[in-house]
């Protein structure tokens, strides 16, 4: 991680809330690292908040996992990581939780099957509630005493981007349950897409020439984004706003999902296998293509990015389009150099980059080490963030990456067009 100065890595934090403890001064690091932890906090619980016991125990496929997992598992990472090890005479609050929510830390301990993890009804919704405070109160505790914080830090900070990470799952799964209820019910009946700022499709400006990605400056980063170095990219342009669902229905009148010679054999075979006729959660009725989203089965506006489409889709309608998915180099460069429209906040983007390691990655010694590098194959590389990403998550260089099938996240796509 980056040894940046505390002062400037502390940006998780909402200013509305800036409270001082007493004796405390608004300048102390202690204070940024406890407002910092209250907040990402809270905001898992506001997500939560709008779903009952009973929608928080649902595990709708075994990628997906229960909001009350969510809400116990990274729990559990602040008592497993930071409270253990640092906390002078802290008790568990349950033994029994480190198997239940541990999620694949082997170097942790032993675990409950990600795929068994809705079958546990015990302990209950409000149990979890009860847990979430007890850790709460023990790591301010902590913070508040600590006569040196330069070890908590590393831990905190990685934990609160971990937490993070938890709340935009939560709302992928719970989307993903809902979708599979014939009542199509509504996460929050007055969610709404986010407002496109992008104006038509034309290219944008040309990038070419020697770049550096990676993180290479002040502020949190996964280790998977450096070391940074340096790229070499062919002149080309990226589009800078995404595709749309009006693109996608002429994509799909023109035989998209019936002519595979647009497709990669893995592709292809998953279209059959599947019976893929439309992106995930896309369903017709009457004539007319309507959608699961957060705010319940919507008609599918046409001018709204396209969501829920796998990597195989996303090469598929580049090929059919006669252009390509940028690189993670070329992604990263572009959204740097500002040319690109909704590169954060509405849909991730499927890139070109397999998710390898940079050169020169050496994963972090110890449990915490397993977070990213043992992941580092078979999976496809995704830029930007989505409408579910928490404020303050996103950056030019993360790398988010999932499976080429996987399309029950908020994922999209823009195109990129080389010079010949």
């Amino acid at each position: 991680m980056p040894r940046s100065a505390v002062s400037k890595r502390v940006r998780l934090a909402d200013p509305a809330n800036d409270t001082v403890a007493a004796g405390q001064r608004a300048d102390d690091p202690r204070h940024a690292w406890l407002k910092a932890f209250r907040t990402v906090r809270a905001e898992t619980e506001r997500r939560a908040a709008l779903l009952s016991a009973e929608d928080q125990v649902i595990q709708s496929m075994p990628d997906a996992s229960p909001t009350k997992w969510h809400r116990a598992h990274v729990t559990w990472f602040f008592e497993q990581f930071l409270l253990r090890p640092f906390a002078p005479g802290y008790r568990v609050f349950d033994e029994r939780f480190a198997y239940l929510f541990n999620s694949y830390y082997v170097a942790a301990g032993p675990r409950k099957a990600r795929p068994q993890r809705g079958l546990i009804t015990r302990p209950t919704a409000a149990e979890v509630s009860s847990y979430r405070a007890y850790v709460d109160a023990a790591v301010c505790a902590l913070i508040e005493s600590a006569k040196d914080l330069s070890q908590l830090i590393p831990v905190i900070e990685i934990g609160l981007h971990h937490e993070q990470q938890h709340q935009e799952l939560l709302l992928t799964d719970i989307l993903h349950a809902f979708s599979l209820n014939e009542t199509h019910p509504a996460y929050d009946p007055d969610w709404r897409w986010p407002q496109s700022a992008s104006e038509g499709a034309a290219a944008g400006a040309l990038i070419a020439g020697i770049h550096m990605i990676g993180h290479n400056g002040d502020g949190f980063c996964f280790d998977n984004e450096q070391p940074a170095h340096q790229v070499v990219l062919r002149p080309v342009r990226l589009a800078p706003s995404l595709v749309t669902n009006g693109e996608w229905l002429e994509f799909i009148a023109d035989g998209g999902y019936t002519t595979p010679t647009l497709w990669l054999s893995d592709g292809w075979a998953t279209v059959e296998a599947q019976r893929w006729e439309a992106p995930g959660y896309w369903r017709k009725a009457d004539g007319a293509w309507f959608s699961m989203t957060l705010g319940g089965l919507r008609r599918i506006d046409t001018a709204m990015p396209v969501c829920h489409v796998s990597y195989y889709e996303a090469d598929a309608f580049a090929r059919w389009s006669g252009k390509d998915l940028p690189t993670e180099g070329e992604w990263e460069v572009a959204a740097k150099s500002g040319v690109l429209g909704d590169a954060f906040g509405i849909v991730w983007q499927w890139t070109r980059g397999a998710y390898t390691p940079y050169p020169g990655y050496k994963a972090p010694p110890g449990a915490l080490g397993e977070y990213n590098g043992k992941f580092m194959v078979n999976q496809m590389v995704l830029r930007g963030s989505s409408l579910a990403t928490p404020a303050g998550h996103s950056r030019p260089s993360y790398r988010n990456f999932f499976y080429p099938s996987a399309r029950w996240q908020f994922s999209g796509l823009r195109l990129a067009e080389y010079e010949h």
